[in-house]
């Protein structure tokens, strides 16, 4: 999750830095909301969501890469981007409805997510919440406890305030595709709730169908030890080459990376996600 205004003002800044793969844009009437959302590619199908505070096109490098072997549906979330808000909090058991009624919408029966940030635990809540939708989860980034955050964040949600955000450069960001450019506070309000809601989902992740590839900065915004609790939920981390089949989920910690970084480094990221959405598995001396 995007956490604070140096996260989020780090982020602006890959707005204008990659061009997308000629891409389609085009809206869809989603739970009251216009979404925005835009194709690429030929292939399986793959749902891309974003981090807060972002858009499609903050995303990066990473949304045309992938649409070289799938076919990328990326959506812009409620209030971001070119999606209109609504009178509604945004929540992740919302914004996974929200993907949810998106595919409904364009006819995709199931699908490939991969989420960053806001945007992985809106997949994960996906995952949990309409596992029939839900092929294989990508998620950079994730949580699914508020005990796994770093406790340097923990300090900072309480003094979060929409004046860190509202009046900024990253406002006038917003304001260039914003469908109503003078709606930007009243989104930072709902983001800041976000911040501050209850995250509790260790049970509901023991029933999860689909398998997970978790992507992981060494210094991001989630400690090492709840992206490896969250793999051993997930059947990981137990030893290889004695005889039984490596679990389908999977784990990647990037070194050198902080929670900003993740979604920059394009080619670590393709190169572990790729060959996990096609069930390529490296195999050692030992025939595993």
């Amino acid at each position: 999750m995007i956490r604070t205004a140096i996260i989020t003002g780090a982020l602006l800044l890959t707005t204008a830095a990659f061009a997308q793969s000629e891409p389609v844009g085009a809206t869809v009437e989603v739970n009251g909301m216009q979404m925005y959302y835009e194709t690429s590619g030929e292939g399986d199908p793959l749902i891309v969501l974003h981090g807060a505070y972002m858009n499609i096109p903050s995303m990066g490098a990473i949304v045309p890469k992938l649409a070289e072997t799938h076919k990328v549906y990326a959506l812009e979330f409620q209030g971001h981007g070119r999606t209109t808000d609504i009178d509604r909090p945004i929540t992740y058991e919302n914004l996974s409805s929200d993907v949810a009624a998106f595919m409904d919408a364009v006819g995709i029966e199931k699908a490939d997510i991969f989420g960053y940030s806001m945007g992985s635990a809106a997949g994960l809540r996906l995952a949990i919440d309409y596992p029939e939708k839900v092929d294989q989860l990508v998620a950079a980034s994730v949580g699914y406890d508020v005990s796994g955050w770093q406790p340097a964040f923990v300090e900072f949600i309480p003094q979060m305030a929409p004046e860190m955000f509202v009046g900024t450069p990253m406002e006038d960001e917003w304001r260039k595709l914003a469908p109503n450019p003078d709606g930007f506070r009243a989104v930072v309000e709902k983001l800041i709730a976000l911040e501050k809601e209850p995250m509790a989902w260790e049970e509901d992740v023991k029933t999860l169908k689909a398998p997970m590839l978790i992507i992981a900065g060494d210094a991001d915004v989630s400690t090492l030890e709840h992206n490896v609790a969250l793999f051993r939920l997930l059947g990981g981390g137990d030893m290889g080459d004695m005889g039984a089949p490596l679990p389908a989920s999977r784990l990647a910690i990037l070194p050198a990376t902080s929670h900003t970084a993740v979604i920059n480094q394009t080619d670590l990221l393709y190169g572990f996600i790729e060959p996990f959405l096609q069930g390529e598995t490296p195999v050692g001396f030992m025939g595993q």
